[in-house]
C-alpha cells in the first residue's frame, strides 16, 4: 500500500515537472514577458506575496467570504431539498425554479447583489450563497427521492417511524447524493466568488481577496501576478477537495462496498 502511494506521488511529481519544463520552453519560444511569464517569475511573485503578507490576507478574506456563503447554502439548501422531495407542490415550484437557476451563471447575481447590498462583503457572500444553494437543494431532493423503498419498509417492519426513520434510514441513504451536491456546490460557489470579487469594487481599505488581486494584476499589466493568483486559486480548490470531500467519498465507498479492493 505504501509503495503504491509513493509510486503515485512520484508519477505526479514527474508529471508536474514535465508541465513546468514545457511552460519554460513556451516562455522562450514566445519571448514576450508581457504575454507569458516564466514559471520562475510566477513562483517568485507567490513567494514574495506570501512573505509580505499580501497573499495571506487575500486568501483569508476570500475564504471567510466563501465559508460564510457556503454555510448559508448548506443551511437553506439541504432542508429545502428534503421539502421538495416529500411535498409535490414544492417540487413542482421551488424544485423546478432551482433547476432553472442552477443553469444561470452565478456571476449574474453580482449586479443585483450590488444593487441590494452595495459594494461590500455582503454582496459577495450573497453570490456564493446563490452559487451553492441550488446544487445542494437538487442533490438532496434527488437523494431522498431515489432511496430504495425496501429500506423504508424494512425499517417500518422493525418498528421505526417518523423522525427515527428520517435520522437513521432516509438521510444516511441519501447522504452519498448530498455529498456529491456539496462538492458540486462548493465548485460552483468557488468560481462564483472569484468572479464576484472582480466585479464588486470594494473600497481600498477593504480590498482583500484573490479575485481582487487578480484584477490588480490585470490593471498593472502584470501577467506574473495574474498567473500566480490563478495557480493559488486552483491549489486551494484542490486542497479543499482533498481535505473536505475526498475523505467523505472514500468513507462512503467503503461503507457501501464500492471499493475495488
Amino acid at each position: 500500500m505504501m509503495k503504491k502511494m509513493l509510486f503515485r506521488i512520484l508519477l505526479s511529481a514527474l508529471g508536474f515537472c514535465a508541465i513546468i519544463a514545457l511552460w519554460q520552453l513556451a516562455f522562450h519560444l514566445v519571448d514576450n514577458r508581457t504575454k507569458l511569464p516564466s514559471p520562475f517569475s510566477v513562483f517568485e511573485y507567490i513567494e514574495d506575496s506570501l512573505l509580505s503578507g499580501v497573499l495571506v490576507s487575500a486568501i483569508k478574506g476570500t475564504l471567510m467570504r466563501m465559508f460564510s456563503g457556503y454555510a448559508m447554502g448548506l443551511v437553506f439548501g439541504i432542508p429545502l431539498g428534503v421539502l421538495c422531495a416529500r411535498v409535490r407542490i414544492f417540487r413542482d415550484t421551488l424544485g423546478l425554479l432551482a433547476l432553472g437557476l442552477q443553469a444561470l451563471p452565478s456571476v449574474c447575481w453580482a449586479i443585483p447583489a450590488i444593487l441590494w447590498f452595495g459594494a461590500n462583503n455582503a454582496a459577495m457572500v450573497f453570490v456564493v450563497l446563490m452559487g451553492s444553494v441550488w446544487s445542494l437543494l437538487l442533490s438532496t431532493q434527488h437523494g431522498v427521492m431515489n432511496i430504495s423503498p425496501i429500506y423504508i419498509r424494512a425499517a417500518r417492519t422493525m418498528g421505526s417511524k417518523g423522525l427515527h426513520t428520517w435520522i437513521y434510514v432516509i438521510m444516511p441513504a441519501a447522504f452519498p447524493s448530498i455529498v456529491g451536491g456539496m462538492k458540486q456546490g462548493w465548485a460552483f460557489a468557488w468560481r462564483s466568488l472569484m468572479a464576484a470579487e472582480i466585479v464588486v469594487a470594494l473600497p481600498v481599505s477593504k480590498a482583500n481577496g484573490l479575485g481582487l488581486q487578480l484584477n490588480y494584476g490585470n490593471d498593472n499589466n502584470d501577467i506574473a501576478q495574474v498567473i500566480g493568483i490563478m495557480i493559488v486559486i486552483v491549489a486551494i480548490g484542490l486542497l479543499v477537495d482533498k481535505i473536505l470531500f475526498s475523505p467523505w467519498e472514500n468513507m462512503l465507498r467503503k461503507r457501501w462496498g464500492l471499493d475495488a479492493k
